[in-house]
């Protein structure tokens, strides 16, 4: 079986977002690292070499019965933009979304091109949310 790629490292989390080119990306990588450490009330970890976790959760695959740790919520400074890792199936926060303002979104993913294009607060419910409802349900506690 296939192991997964993306796990947690020991480097260093402001190392990384202060390589971060742009500017206003990295600044708002770090408005991002505080707003999730706030909600979660744990220590962010690089997980593989580009993604900012927090949390460790072990889902497991409702199709195959595989099992893999995970983080509970995160994100990254892509180049096109800032992707945050918030749940299994976005989707499930539908009416949060529709007034977060300017964003794109994937099965789990938010993508956010600057904080300045969305609420600031709202962000901070559809994190909450995410915690407190997990990723598709399938956590391994």
């Amino acid at each position: 079986m296939a192991e997964i790629k993306t796990k947690p490292t020991s480097g260093s989390v402001e190392d990384f977002i202060n390589k971060v080119p742009d500017e206003k990306k990295r600044k708002d990588s770090f408005v991002l690292l505080e707003m999730m450490k706030q909600a979660t009330g744990e220590e962010p970890k690089m997980w593989g070499s580009s993604l900012i976790g927090f949390g460790n959760v072990r889902l497991k695959s409702p199709a195959t019965g595989r099992e893999v740790d995970w983080l509970r919520i995160g994100f990254s400074p892509r180049k096109a933009n800032l992707s945050l890792y918030l749940c299994g199936d976005i989707r499930q926060h539908d009416a949060a979304l529709k007034k977060l303002g300017k964003h794109k979104t994937g099965v789990g993913c938010l993508y956010i091109n600057k904080l300045e294009d969305i609420d600031l607060q709202v962000l901070k419910e559809l994190i909450q949310a995410s915690l407190d409802r997990g990723f598709f349900g399938n956590e391994i506690k």
